[in-house]
């Protein structure tokens, strides 16, 4: 019997109503959503945990807890309550990144504990787009092929690191992450311009759901930078997007990048939400 309000472990038993708290808000959720459809709730196969935050016997929030830990419909009472569990559990994330007010709710708790951060960037504003984008989309943006590879794994490597502040390319010699750009390759959700050999533009579909998906590592060359080929290059990867993978396109953006903030608001994007990330 659970109490008014508990915590646990949730397992393939609770898979519809974890879909029914997911569904509350698909663009915020994708991420979490996007693996769970595709791994279940077994942590062997997901490769985190995924903890329920019951209220009355429903289940009502979840937090996500594997290299990232990511809360969902997470109110004051849920934060608190994920927080506490993971303190208890030892951190074992690279980061926390989620909606903000939730983020800053769990970091409250646990920042005695695994403080300080390498960094905590909030708020984060969260951007959606439903329709065709408000400029001409790089027609020369396209998907990348698996024998590129090699070729555009330089340029991920360069934005991973000028985004988060370190590289990707850790004691594996970067296997892990390599594997992960190949993957994303696979399933036709990395885009790019290339220009005999050169990587312009490049970004990817990280997360993607039949409701939305989420752009992610959007990049352009140093020396191109200020001509506007990130706005078109984004306009073309949200077609792509709309035509193929989901009717609504996300991303988030650090609130001090008014560079990136004015290209994604030329594109059509609007601000719908804010997240928040904890680096660590």
């Amino acid at each position: 019997m659970l109490r008014s309000s508990s915590v646990r472990l949730l397992d393939e038993s609770d898979i519809s109503a974890a879909r029914t708290v997911l569904a509350r808000d698909p663009v915020t959720n994708v991420f979490v959503q996007s693996r769970i459809e595709a791994c279940g709730l077994d942590s062997g196969r997901l490769g985190a945990q995924v903890w329920g935050w019951f209220a009355g016997g429903k289940l009502q929030s979840m937090c996500y807890a594997g290299a990232n830990i990511v809360p969902v419909e997470a109110g004051i009472d849920a934060a608190h309550a994920f927080a506490e569990r993971a303190r208890r559990y030892g951190r074992r994330c690279s980061s926390m990144v989620g909606q903000a007010t939730a983020i800053a709710q769990m970091w409250e708790v646990l920042l005695p504990a695994w403080g300080p951060a390498r960094e905590v960037r909030m708020p984060q504003p969260l951007l959606a787009i439903d329709h065709e984008p408000d400029v001409a989309g790089d027609l020369t943006v396209r998907r990348v092929r698996p024998d590129e590879l090699d070729l555009i794994l330089p340029a991920c490597v360069a934005m991973f690191t000028e985004e988060v502040g370190v590289s990707p390319v850790g004691t594996d010699g970067g296997a892990l992450y390599r594997a992960r750009v190949a993957e994303l390759i696979g399933l036709g959700r990395s885009f790019a311009r290339i220009e005999n050999g050169r990587v312009i533009f490049k970004a990817e579909i990280g997360s993607a759901t039949a409701h939305a998906c989420q752009v992610q590592g959007v990049w352009v060359d140093p020396q191109l930078r200020g001509r506007g080929l990130g706005t078109i290059g984004t306009a073309a990867v949200v077609q792509a997007a709309l035509r193929d993978i989901a009717p609504i396109v996300s991303l988030y953006v650090n609130d001090y990048n008014a560079a990136a903030r004015a290209s994604y608001a030329r594109v059509g994007f609007t601000h719908i939400g804010d997240f928040a990330s904890v680096l660590f």
